[in-house]
């Protein structure tokens, strides 16, 4: 049976599933980092328009349900892993709120800018790569990230899009 892992209801709804599995100071810890992601996203909403925050919050259920992390500092990570791509926040700021690990496995899913001169293409062929020597918790993360967007294809206004971001998916991320 497929399980969609969904955060509709929000963090508190979230969080009371996650405390059967997560210890309370650590529940601390990620109450600290939904509330710096959603700071930064803002109002920010995924094509459909539903919150962007439902999606990092999918993302942290999917590592907690489905594959069983209890790693704080993985789930901060999961929690923030759009932050520095999406926003105006940067990674030193996620450094000196969560420190050098959470930091490190963000930037490790950050896409980065293009610099003056490099194709998008060229970007994304790059960031793929450079994924294959991904740290394993910074992998988990990526393909929660994956996991939690490919459920919401459906729900995308483009069809190219849903298409590109699936193959994508399926031929460099889980090859």
């Amino acid at each position: 049976m497929l399980q969609v892992f969904e955060a509709a209801a929000g963090w508190p709804s979230v969080r009371e599933r996650l405390a059967r599995r997560i210890a309370e100071q650590d529940l601390a810890s990620l109450d600290d980092a939904v509330a710096f992601a959603v700071r930064w996203h803002g109002d920010q909403t995924r094509p459909a328009g539903e919150p962007y925050v439902e999606h990092l919050l999918e993302v942290v259920c999917v590592l907690v349900e489905a594959i069983g992390t209890t790693d704080i500092d993985v789930l901060r990570a999961a929690v923030l892993h759009d932050v520095v791509e999406d926003t105006e926040c940067s990674l030193e700021d996620v450094r000196e709120r969560f420190g050098d690990r959470v930091a490190g496995l963000v930037d490790w899913v950050t896409k980065p800018v293009p610099s003056e001169g490099q194709t998008r293409e060229e970007v994304r062929v790059a960031y793929l790569t450079r994924l294959l020597s991904a740290p394993d918790d910074a992998l988990l993360v990526k393909l929660a990230d994956r996991l939690s967007n490919v459920q919401r294809l459906d729900t995308h206004p483009r069809p190219e899009k849903r298409r590109s971001y699936y193959q994508e998916t399926v031929r460099s991320v889980v090859p």
